[in-house]
């Protein structure tokens, strides 16, 4: 331990220093020079937003009632214009939101559909939630990791195969629950379902995405890249109804999903009837 550095007093009387001197186990790397840009200067960032960019932000801020509800959707037309959320990406959301560049980070930084680094051309999401971990979803996501690795260092979370946004790159990502316990172990391209999957079939799928085909999906919409499927989830579609129904029509129910329902169709089951309880009185 070293003494304790001497701190200017408080009160009306200018003090000889306005700062604690460092102490001897403080290690300074440098000092800043007079006059140096600091990460508290206001720097103007390059806006590689262009017009036709401009007119779908104004279109997706038309839908609601406020300006500031459109945020969500503006981060994903972000993502399809840069593969992720940039720091451009936010200074061009708060600009059109009249946000500030914290608020619409404090939301960018909550949700893991938007990323903080390039993203390749296709997001693969392994679920490594409780029931596909046990069933193989842990084997699968170190399988790929290992497999699109390079120089025998495994692909870490939200690193990318190749160079980001190039043709045939890959961004890995274990996700949290995928909401298809049923068709254990499931992982996503793009958002969209690959279901019952084992470690052989998920090396395949990666393979193929690597080289440029775009297998179908096991449930949901025709196979798009990452920018593209950020696009869809911005509100933006062909306008085309037959390029529209190509685009988004797939199966979106599985067997085992719905066998359920056909058990009790066929034995005649039913939900009980709930009747009908008066609310508790609460005061006014």
């Amino acid at each position: 331990m070293t003494e304790p550095t001497q701190t200017p007093e408080p009160g009306i009387h200018p003090a000889e220093q306005t700062h604690a001197a460092a102490g001897a186990d403080v290690d300074v790397k440098a000092v800043a020079p007079p006059g140096s840009e600091s990460i508290l200067d206001t720097a103007v960032l390059e806006n590689p937003f262009g017009a036709d960019i401009e007119a779908k932000a104004q279109e997706i801020i038309a839908r609601y009632p406020f300006s500031r509800s459109a945020l969500l959707p503006m981060l994903h037309l972000v993502q399809s214009v840069q593969g992720y959320v940039s720091q451009e990406g936010i200074a061009f959301c708060a600009r059109q939101l009249d946000l500030s560049d914290a608020e619409v980070s404090a939301v960018a930084t909550f949700y893991t559909m938007y990323k903080r680094k390039p993203c390749g051309e296709h997001l693969v999401s392994v679920c490594t939630n409780t029931l596909c971990a046990a069933v193989g979803g842990d084997a699968i996501y170190k399988r790929l990791q290992d497999h699109l690795g390079a120089d025998g260092t495994p692909l870490g979370h939200e690193e990318t195969a190749g160079e980001p946004g190039t043709p045939g790159s890959i961004t890995l990502e274990h996700a949290e629950c995928l909401a298809a316990c049923d068709l254990a172990p499931v992982l996503q391209v793009n958002y969209e379902y690959y279901d019952n999957q084992t470690t052989d079939s998920a090396v395949e799928l990666v393979d193929a995405l690597r080289r440029g085909e775009k297998p179908a999906p096991t449930r949901g919409a025709p196979l798009s890249d990452f920018k593209g499927a950020e696009l869809q989830l911005a509100g933006f579609f062909p306008e085309d109804e037959a390029t529209y129904r190509a685009e988004v029509d797939g199966p979106s129910q599985a067997v085992e999903t719905l066998r359920g329902a056909q058990l009790a169709q066929e034995r005649g089951w039913s939900a009980p009837v709930m009747k009908d309880v008066p609310l508790p009185e609460v005061q006014k």
